[in-house]
C-alpha cells in the first residue's frame, strides 16, 4: 500500500483593504492631548505583486503616487526590515480625500497604513495597541494616531518609547464641522519651532480649565460650552502668523450657526464647530462671505465627527 505524499502549502496573506479617517488634533486648548476623527478618508486596497506600484484617485495624487519617499511604503519597509521579515512588493490602489500637509492627520494615517500593511503581509499579528503605539512613536505624539485608528474623540498620551495610553470617547449628540483648508501647506516641524520653551502659570491654568470644559462639552452634549472652551494660550497665538484663516474665523464664534474655531492640528487648516440646531449650509455661506470680505480664500468642506476609526 503506497503512502500519499502531502504537499505543504505556504500561506500567503490575502489582499488587504484599509479605510483611515482624517483627524483634527489639539482642538484649541487640548494641545498634544486630544483629537477627533472626521468623515474624510484615505482608502487603500493592497495585494502582493511582482514589484511595487501605486494607482491613485482623489486629492494630492502626485504626492500619493510617488514610490520614492512615500510615507506609507517607507513605514511598511522599515517595520518589516526591523523584524527581519522579507519585504513583499505590493500593488496599492489608493483613493485619498485627506488634504496632505494641511493639519488633517495625513501623516498619521499614512504611518498607520504602512504599519497595518506590514503587520498583515509580514504576518506580525500586531494588536491595535501595538499598531497605535508604533505610529505614535513615529509621530512623536499619540493624538492623531489614536483618533485615526479608533475613531470618535480620543484623549491620548505617550507612556513609553513605543506605548500610548488612549481613552476613546463617543461624543454625545451631533457635532457638524466645517473644515477650512487654505492653499498653502505647513509642516508640523515648522509650526513647532515657533512655540516658546516656557509658559506662565496663568496660561497653563487657563488651558487646563478650558480643556476640562471642552471634554465636558463632548461628553455631556453641550455645544454651548464650546465658544469659551476652545480658547487657547499654548500654541495658537504663536502659530497664527502661519495660519491667517484662524483669527478671522475665531471672530465668528457665537454668531448664528457657529460655535467656535480652532487650528486643525498644527494648521494651517481651521476646524469650525457648527451649531447642530442651525442649517449647516447657511453657516458655510456665512464663513465664505466673511473670508471673502477680508480677501481670504479657502476650500470649505462640511463634515462631522465619525465614530468609526480605521477599518480592515
Amino acid at each position: 500500500m503506497s503512502e500519499k505524499k502531502s504537499k505543504k502549502k505556504t500561506h500567503r496573506p490575502a489582499a488587504l483593504h484599509l479605510a483611515l479617517p482624517a483627524t483634527s488634533a489639539n482642538l484649541g486648548p487640548a494641545f498634544d492631548a486630544a483629537a477627533l476623527a472626521m468623515h474624510l478618508y484615505i482608502t487603500i486596497d493592497a495585494r502582493r505583486a511582482p514589484s511595487f506600484s501605486i494607482t491613485v484617485t482623489g486629492r494630492d495624487q502626485e504626492i500619493c503616487r510617488t514610490l520614492e519617499n512615500n510615507l506609507i511604503l517607507t513605514t511598511y519597509r522599515e517595520i518589516l526590515q526591523a523584524h527581519a521579515v522579507d519585504v513583499i512588493p505590493l500593488a496599492l490602489r489608493i483613493k485619498n480625500d485627506i488634504p496632505i500637509g494641511k493639519g488633517c492627520g495625513s501623516s498619521a494615517a499614512a504611518r498607520l497604513a504602512g504599519i497595518a500593511l506590514a503587520s498583515h503581509f509580514g504576518r506580525l499579528h500586531w494588536s491595535d495597541a501595538k499598531i497605535m503605539g508604533e505610529a505614535s512613536r513615529r509621530e512623536h505624539h499619540a493624538d492623531n494616531a489614536s483618533a485615526c485608528w479608533m475613531g470618535g474623540l480620543t484623549v491620548a498620551r505617550m507612556s513609553g518609547k513605543a506605548e500610548a495610553q488612549v481613552v476613546r470617547i463617543r461624543p454625545k449628540g451631533k457635532w457638524p464641522l466645517l473644515l477650512a483648508i487654505p492653499d498653502h501647506s505647513l509642516s508640523t516641524e515648522e509650526a513647532r519651532r515657533v512655540l516658546p520653551a516656557q509658559y506662565s502659570r496663568a496660561d497653563a491654568v487657563a488651558n487646563i480649565q478650558n480643556s476640562m470644559f471642552l471634554l465636558a462639552a463632548f461628553i455631556q452634549g453641550r455645544p454651548d460650552l464650546l465658544p469659551a472652551a476652545l480658547e487657547d494660550r499654548i500654541h495658537q497665538p504663536y502659530r497664527a502668523r502661519f495660519c491667517p484663516l484662524l483669527p478671522f474665523l475665531q471672530e465668528l464664534a457665537g454668531t448664528p450657526g457657529i460655535l467656535g474655531a480652532a487650528l486643525s492640528g498644527a494648521g494651517p487648516s481651521v476646524i469650525v464647530f457648527l451649531d447642530p440646531h442651525s442649517p449647516t449650509r447657511q453657516a458655510r455661506k456665512s464663513v465664505a462671505a466673511h473670508l471673502a470680505g477680508h480677501g481670504l480664500r479657502a476650500e470649505l468642506l462640511l463634515t462631522s465627527i465619525t465614530p468609526r476609526g480605521a477599518r480592515r
